[in-house]
């Protein structure tokens, strides 16, 4: 894996090894996509004013998490299914993750079960929950999570009702986390008197994944939340949401810094990162990017993809003349032109013409 030099050449690897209905499953989003876009927008709607002239001599880009040290402010999204995507699902992602020396989010609708997922590797790690099932239901595996060593419980919010995937409709595929389920009535019936009601048993801080406004955040913070979760889904749920790194301000503002802000959405190379970092989150996650890696490669890869990254981030914050991720803020950025933008992976075309069969 040390053969990748970008993680351009791994998401290449990742399209021709995965199945073309997996590869849709990751890589798309809701009805016209245009919320995918809207991150991507927002984000590249953004320039940054380098300083120069600093002593940039040793650079760090490690912070810290509710209690856990990050080597880079980038950690794992939930991802379903990851059991599609490579041999190891969730496990893989957990064992990537800490050998590294970042964050996974173990998704409840990915494989193999919490626990196994949980000892696949010594290291912090959180469990996202999607509410499939009555108060009784929900107590029982959180309590499993909790013995499990799980720091955390994310409870995503932005799924009361499952999204229109045309991706998915046009291949007729039906991801792992979607076969055979019950319970729907209750994610729907998800409220903030039920997130008080789980919150008073969770025995670990709670977090709500899926804040798309200043007002959802305010309540956050009134329901006690232990972090805010800004996300779009990936742009897979809601059609035509804000981008999130335009959401990214609002909730900032509201939360000063009562509690760590994470956001994802879009976030793909080093300067992403560096840019939700000025705006003001505490980390960024990495869905789309990991389960990518893991179809290229399984563990070696994802390890790779996230070195790759660390190397973007570590280079841009030296060009920018910040030394630690406390440097970063608003002053460092500009609002610019988002539509000469070309994507995360503006090379990834070369790649596949310059692997194509000759013509005739």
């Amino acid at each position: 894996m040390s053969d990748y030099e970008t993680t351009t050449e791994i998401i290449y690897d990742a399209e021709q090894k995965l199945d073309a209905t997996v590869w849709d499953y990751i890589t798309g989003g809701a009805e016209t996509e245009t919320s995918i876009r809207r991150n991507r927008e927002a984000i590249e709607g953004l320039a940054f004013r380098a300083r120069i002239l600093r002593n940039v001599a040793s650079i760090d880009a490690s912070t810290t998490l509710l209690g856990t040290r990050l080597r880079l402010p980038y950690i794992l999204a939930p991802v379903g299914g990851l059991q599609g995507v490579t041999a190891g699902g969730a496990a893989a992602q957990v064992q990537g993750a800490c050998e590294f020396g970042t964050l996974p989010v173990v998704s409840s609708v990915s494989q193999p079960s919490l626990e196994e997922s949980a000892a696949a590797a010594a290291g912090d790690k959180w469990f996202q929950l999607y509410v499939r099932g009555d108060i009784d239901w929900i107590r029982a595996i959180v309590d499993r999570a909790r013995a499990a060593g799980y720091g955390a419980l994310v409870i995503t919010a932005d799924t009361a009702i499952y999204s229109n995937r045309e991706r998915q409709k046009l291949n007729r595929f039906v991801p792992a986390g979607r076969r055979d389920v019950a319970g729907e009535d209750f994610q729907a019936a998800l409220d903030w008197e039920m997130l008080d009601r789980i919150s008073e048993f969770a025995g670990m801080p709670l977090i709500v994944k899926g804040i798309q406004s200043a007002e959802d955040a305010e309540l956050a913070l009134e329901h006690g939340v232990a972090a805010v979760w800004v996300s779009n889904h990936g742009g897979r749920q809601l059609d035509h949401a804000i981008g999130s790194l335009d959401v990214l301000p609002e909730v900032v503002a509201v939360v000063h810094g009562r509690v760590p802000v994470i956001v994802d959405g879009g976030f793909m190379r080093g300067t992403d990162i560096l840019k939700a970092i000025a705006v003001g989150a505490t980390a960024v996650a990495a869905g789309r990017m990991h389960a990518w890696a893991l179809g290229a490669g399984g563990v070696p890869a994802l390890v790779r993809m996230l070195e790759l990254v660390e190397n973007e981030v570590l280079t841009s914050m030296g060009l920018l003349g910040v030394t630690s991720l406390k440097q970063l803020n608003s002053s460092y950025l500009r609002r610019a032109d988002a539509s000469i933008g070309r994507g995360a992976f503006p090379l990834l075309e070369r790649l596949v013409k310059a692997a194509a069969p000759p013509a005739g």
